[in-house]
Formats: structure tokens, C-alpha cells, sequence
């Protein structure tokens, strides 16, 4: 159920990410997709400053139905209303303050579902459980970019149909997954605003192993960020057609990405359980991942953009499992564990918010008359922050 909810969420509002807010943007800003790269590192910026202090609340929230379920029900019905205030945008501003508002009501629907499996999940299962939830949310976008492209000339349908799949999804986990009652939780000390700050910070030297699983998500979500970010657009101008038309394109990919997550999410996910290694599979990840934005950085033909691609899913999958499982093996206070995954969501939440504004001067570094855009400078520089998000973690000491 964990896994069903967690693609319903992905659904719902990373289907903007992957195609519905590139064509928004284009409609509302003909030939100013440098938009798009400002409009998601603001939501980016707003989930980073959030989450931590939802996350705290969330430790602490006491009600009949626990800790973590008040949040997803207040998350996703909020959530349908940012879906349907972005569809109905008639400005870039409006369409801005849509996403961010997507971004922390999806967003905390689906930390509170992580902050759930931290509470619950034993060790031996992190793995396997991290590789099908990692499949699962990353073949979410497929799904949403494959109802995008039947529904791409309908600006309500493009928003509203991923956000009622995620709704149901997310409906039925908060249904059926019991979780005990947290009115009798206890707290040492209580909430104030200097301790809620405080808690979203934590000593490196005290939580090596924890920094370092921090520091690899940063550098390998930086160099996602950047990769993703654009590429609608990307394949646009490789394909020499508008970005309206890119859609049915980008959905036979995906459609063809569900094998290589598949083979990366899962493989990687259950192998790391079985031979009880993380770091390696994580560094693997982050080399997969880089050879395939190399790929399609040079790539002169629709079918090596496809490969390439469809390594970089490979890598994305492994990545998103073993990673998830890491971070749970290197939580240092599992009592808390809304406060530390609210934080390691930090380092995919700054990437997020800083490499969309950088991304456009790398674009423009190198850019000619004929090619306004240098994408394959920009799909490089993702390439090294992977790999480098991948090699940061074999300074772990306490996971093998």
C-alpha cells in the first residue's frame, strides 16, 4: 500500500514537472522557457524552508489517527486545489504561486508517507521496499506524461487527471494502514520557535555517515535537476518542433523508460538487501546516470537520445532505491524521524530550488545565433554532479 500511495502521489505532481508545466509556460510565455527553470526553483525553495518545520510538527502531532495521516488528508485535498489553480493560470505569476503551492501540499502528503516508512520498516526490508517504491514513483511520470499527451489541448484535464489518481491512491492508504493513536505521545521538551529551528540543523561531526548520505543526494539531485529541468524543451529543439509537440515523443520514452527503472529500481533495491551493500550500488547509480546525460548530450539522432535516456532511467532507479535505504540505515534518531528525513529531503530540495536558476547561464554559455541554447553543456555538467553524488557516499563507514 506504501508503494500504491507513493506512485499516486507522483502522479499527481510530477507530471507538472515532466511536461504539463513546460507547455503552460509556453503558452503563457512564447520563447521564455528560462520561466520554467524560476518557477520550479521557487517551489523547490519553498518545500526546502517548509519541510523541516512540518516535519517536526508532524513527530509531534497528536490525534486519533495518528501522527503522519492528519497531514497526507489536509496535503491532497489542498493539493487538488493548487492543480486546478495552475491549470487556470493566466499569468506566469499565478502559474508560480500554483506550484508552489503543488509543491508543499503534494510535497507533504508524500514526506509523511516516507516519515511512515521510517517509523515502520525493519532493516532487512529497506532495500526491497525502497526499490519498489523508487520504481513506482519514478513510473508515476510515465503515466501522467502519457495522459498528458492524449490530454495536452485541455489545460484543466493536463492538471486534474494525475491529481485524482494521486487523490484515490493516497485515499486508500490512509484508509486501510492502520496507524496507533498518538494522543498519549510525550515530549521531553517542548516546541518552541528557537527549537524548531534549531532542529532543522545537525552536527556533521556528530553524524558523519548521516552528512555524507546528505551530501551524495545533494550532488546526484543537482545534477538530476539540471538534467530534467529542460528537457522538453531539449528535445524540441533537437527535433526541431514546438514543445506542444514534443509530447507524444516524450511519452513512447517513457513508456520505454518503465523497463530500465524497472531493471534499476528493483534490481537495484533487491540486490542491495541480498549482498547487504549500499554505497556500491549508489555509485554504480550515479556513473549510469552520467553516462547517459553524456549520451544524450552528443547524441545526433532520436535513437541514441533514447538510449541515453533510457541509461539515465537505469541509473535514476538504482539511485532512488538504494539511496532511500541508505538513508534510513544512516538515520540517527529513529524517534525522530520526521525531523532527520525532512532534513536529508533538504538535499534533493536545494538542488532543486538553486540548479534551475543556474541552469539558463549555463545554457547561455557557448550559445550561438543558430543554436540559442547549449544543452549539451548543460547535460555535462549533470553528468559530473552524479557521478560525484555517487563516489561521496563510499565515505560511509557504518554501511557497507
Amino acid at each position: 500500500m506504501q508503494v500504491i500511495a507513493q506512485f499516486g502521489v507522483f502522479v499527481a505532481f510530477i507530471t507538472p514537472l515532466g511536461i504539463s508545466l513546460a507547455i503552460k509556460v509556453a503558452q503563457l510565455a512564447p520563447g521564455q522557457e528560462q520561466y520554467l527553470g524560476y518557477i520550479t526553483g521557487a517551489g523547490a525553495f519553498a518545500v526546502m524552508i517548509a519541510s523541516p518545520l512540518l516535519g517536526q510538527l508532524s513527530d509531534r502531532t497528536r490525534t486519533r489517527i495518528g501522527r503522519r495521516r492528519p497531514f497526507m488528508i489536509a496535503g491532497m485535498l489542498l493539493g487538488m486545489v493548487a492543480l486546478t489553480v495552475m491549470a487556470q493560470s493566466t499569468s506566469i505569476l499565478i502559474l508560480g504561486v500554483g506550484w508552489v503551492m503543488t509543491q508543499l501540499t503534494w510535497g507533504q502528503v508524500l514526506g509523511n508517507l516516507q516519515y511512515s516508512q521510517a517509523d515502520k520498516l525493519p532493516e532487512h526490508q529497506r532495500g526491497k521496499v525502497a526499490g519498489l517504491t523508487g520504481f513506482a514513483t519514478q513510473v508515476a511520470p510515465v503515466l501522467g506524461v502519457g495522459v498528458a499527451s492524449f490530454v495536452s489541448g485541455n489545460n484543466l484535464l493536463l492538471f486534474l487527471i494525475p491529481g485524482f489518481i494521486g487523490l484515490l491512491l493516497t485515499t486508500l492508504f490512509v484508509v486501510f494502514v492502520h496507524e496507533e493513536d498518538s494522543r498519549g505521545l510525550t515530549f521531553d521538551q517542548p516546541m518552541t520557535v528557537l527549537g524548531t529551528f534549531r532542529g532543522m540543523v545537525f552536527d556533521p561531526r556528530e553524524h558523519p555517515d548521516y552528512a555524507w548520505a546528505w551530501f551524495g543526494r545533494f550532488l546526484f539531485y543537482f545534477g538530476l535537476t539540471l538534467n530534467t529541468t529542460f528537457t522538453a524543451f531539449f528535445f524540441a529543439q533537437r527535433l526541431g518542433v514546438a514543445v506542444e509537440d514534443v509530447a507524444p515523443t516524450l511519452a513512447v520514452l517513457s513508456l520505454m523508460g518503465i523497463v530500465a527503472l524497472s531493471l534499476g529500481a528493483i534490481g537495484g533495491g533487491f540486490l542491495s538487501d541480498r549482498f547487504h551493500r549500499r554505497r556500491v550500488f549508489v555509485l554504480l547509480a550515479g556513473i549510469l546516470f552520467g553516462a547517459g546525460a553524456v549520451t544524450m548530450a552528443f547524441a545526433p539522432s532520436l535513437p541514441l537520445l533514447f538510449a541515453g535516456s533510457l541509461v539515465t532511467s537505469i541509473g535514476l532507479g538504482m539511485f532512488s532505491a538504494v539511496d532511500m535505504a541508505l538513508a534510513l540505515d544512516v538515520l540517527p534518531d529513529r524517534a525522530q524521524a520526521g525531523r532527520y528525513m525532512a532534513i536529508m529531503n533538504f538535499a534533493a530540495a536545494i538542488p532543486q530550488a538553486v540548479a534551475p536558476l543556474i541552469a539558463p547561464s549555463i545554457l547561455a554559455l557557448g550559445a550561438t545565433a543558430a543554436v540559442s541554447k547549449n544543452y549539451p553543456l548543460l547535460y555535462i555538467v549533470a553528468a559530473v554532479f552524479t557521478v560525484a553524488g555517487g563516489a561521496v557516499v563510499l565515505r560511509i563507514r557504518s554501511v557497507k
